[in-house]
């Protein structure tokens, strides 16, 4: 794999399933280097296998695709080329599609009405003389009173809030009607089965600007009866009604009594009743950190996803909160559900292709869709080793092709609260292709291991976690073929603040550093990033005498290898003075350093940045190792 086969790495959205449960649509997107765009298009698959899957639509950049509850239309949302994404409808029977709206800032989140009379979505609302034709530096300034003012990769948020719109598509000339008001932000909107009720996410309490708090809403279709369903205790997403209609579930965690600590925290399945009464969590705290991925109550149980140690595995709960059964396990990740008529589709990810549609019915599987049926990946070879303490470590290692001994990179990831995985993973493929042997694992401090595992790091995050990593690095050794005196460490986000740290640490272990969109100075996180109000003290902990012993910036005189920094200048959640910061303490002592800096991107670079940048940023690293491995 090479940089510019990025172009074959595809992404499924979410599918949506016809009421008969014979269909399935899901958008597929990919990069394309030549437009230096993402190009999605909608698919039609049968869901018995018995049809190949066809393409409906061809974009540029179609997503977020809902059937109709009588199965009739299709809705959603086509963006690209520079155009914000707007709501479409077509007849599933054959027909263009229909615009239906034309809202300033585009739309998402479409969702029929039980009646498949209407459709509600959500959409950005900008003040008067923002975000429109004139000249944003030319703008008046913005008074800001609260910490939830701006977003990575999104922007300022208190301008342009978020409300919930309701529109009759079929309508001669559609034009939505305005759900919510006010200063807040409101999303994930959801129907009651009988139409009656909208649900959705808003923090519209007193101090909603100084804390992580949330609360499910419910209201009327034109936005009276409004009231709140939960306590303002927990940060919630996701709602969706029971069948039934009696109650709304949710993901969501608790905020603490500050409400405002979430770091290191399994996420929950929830559930709650309209008619009034506490929430109740239905998977086991410790146990469970269920995903934020489209889920489905069903009459049988809510069909969720949750981080099982690298995979992502699709569970059956009770709403009784009893044990659930897993519908999808083994090593593979499952990243959306859909389900009707008694079947199940899944967008599912492996280590063999970045994901297929897979259907479930009459107890069997199916998978229906070979869209990364042209990539040509290394297989991941599973590793477990030992910490000091006896705690075991669990990763994997990429190899190139032939014996070796290959050198070595130690790919730490972000977060750190998230995991590598069971799926094919672009940077680990181009890396190991080029003959680099790679190493990445889920050290304490990641999730999916249970909430203990994740938690055992805080207060002392650098020390901590680097004693799991370099025990799997050395269990990588072990297994042979690897040349432990060409070994190179790389990381993004908490990433590079430990590749900082380990360089400082143990660089006697390393011939050279890549820190990527790092945090490196905790001081200044906490003022400068999106996040930082909140985070810093909740990872590292209250007392900001023990953050500086904690930053990696501050060991920076130790490190002594060639040291390359990758930031984004529009990083809004590790800002770019954490790499200016670094750069310049180790060019001043001498270090060959360099800093690749990428104009008009956020930290989310490496992911959904420019096609060409994302080529340009694996070119960069590969001439790195290249020069010093």
């Amino acid at each position: 794999m090479k940089p510019a086969d990025i172009s074959l790495l595809h992404a499924l959205g979410a599918p949506t399933i016809s009421p008969d449960g014979k269909h399935a649509v899901v958008a597929v997107t990919r990069p394309d280097l030549e437009a230096d765009e993402y190009r999605g298009g909608l698919w039609l698959v049968a869901t018995d296998g018995s049809a190949e899957p066809r393409r409906l639509t061809r974009g540029p950049r179609d997503a977020a695709p809902a059937y109709s509850p009588d199965g009739a239309w299709l809705a959603f949302v086509r963006g690209g080329d520079g155009v914000k994404p707007q709501l479409y409808v077509m007849p599933t029977g054959g027909g263009e599609p229909r615009k239906v709206t034309d809202q300033p800032l585009g739309v998402s989140e479409p969702v029929w009405s039980p009646d498949s009379r209407r459709l509600a979505f959500v959409a950005r609302v900008p003040e008067e003389g923002r975000y429109g034709d004139g000249e944003p530096d030319k703008e008046r300034p913005r008074r800001i009173t609260g910490f939830h003012y701006r977003w990575d990769n999104l922007g300022f948020v208190l301008d342009r809030r978020a409300h919930v719109f309701v529109v009759d598509p079929f309508a001669e000339e559609p034009s939505p009607d305005q759900v919510t008001e006010g200063d807040f932000d409101h999303g994930e909107v959801a129907w009651s089965p009988d139409g009656s009720l909208l649900a959705f996410v808003a923090a519209r309490h007193d101090e909603r600007d100084t804390s992580l708090a949330n609360d499910l809403w419910v209201c009327a279709p034109d936005g009276s009866g409004l009231r709140r369903v939960t306590a303002t205790d927990l940060a919630v997403s996701a709602p969706r009604f029971t069948p039934d209609g009696d109650a709304l579930c949710f993901v969501g965690a608790a905020t603490g009594p500050e409400r405002r600590h979430l770091v290191c925290r399994n996420s929950g399945l929830w559930l709650v009743p309209l008619a009034g009464g506490p929430a109740r969590r239905l998977t086991d705290e410790e146990r469970f950190h269920v995903c934020e991925d489209p889920y489905v109550p069903t009459a049988g149980g809510v069909l969720v996803t949750v981080e099982n140690r690298g995979a992502r595995d699709l569970l059956r709960v009770p709403y009784a909160g009893t044990e659930p059964d897993v519908v999808i396990g083994g090593p593979r990740e499952v990243n959306a559900v859909a389900h009707a008529a008694g079947v199940t589709v899944a967008a599912v990810a492996d280590a063999r292709t970045p994901g297929e549609l897979v259907a479930l019915r009459d107890g069997g599987e199916t998978t229906l869709t070979s869209f990364g049926r042209d990539l040509d990946v290394l297989p991941i070879e599973e590793l477990n080793g030992t910490a000091p303490d006896g705690y075991p470590v669990h990763g994997w290692i990429v190899r190139p092709a032939g014996e070796g001994p290959h050198p070595v990179l130690l790919m730490i990831h972000g977060g750190p609260f998230t995991q590598y995985g069971w799926h094919v993973f672009d940077e680990a493929q181009v890396y190991a292709s080029a003959g680099y042997a790679v190493v990445m694992g889920n050290p304490r401090g990641s999730s999916g291991y249970g909430q203990a595992h994740g938690r055992h790091i805080i207060g002392d995050v650098g020390r901590l976690s680097a004693i799991d990593l370099l025990a799997l690095l050395d269990a990588a050794l072990a297994t042979g073929g690897l040349d432990a005196s060409r070994t190179g460490v790389l990381g993004g986000s908490h990433g590079g603040f430990m590749t900082t740290w380990l360089a400082a640490h143990h660089g006697e272990r390393f011939k050279a550093a890549i820190s990527e969109r790092a945090l490196n100075a905790i001081d200044s996180f906490h003022g400068s990033s999106d996040i930082g109000w909140s985070f810093t003290r909740d990872l590292y902990g209250e007392d900001p005498a023990r953050w500086v012993e904690q930053s990696p910036l501050t060991h920076a005189d130790k490190i002594e290898i060639p040291f390359l920094i990758i930031h984004s200048e529009h990083d809004w959640r590790c800002p770019v003075e954490q790499a200016q910061r670094l750069f310049v303490k180790l060019r001043l002592r001498g270090v060959e350093t360099e800093l690749l800096l990428f104009p008009g991107e956020g930290h989310e670079l490496s992911r959904s940045g420019l096609p060409s940048h994302r080529a340009a940023r694996f070119e960069a690293v590969l001439d790195w190792w290249g020069r010093h491995l």
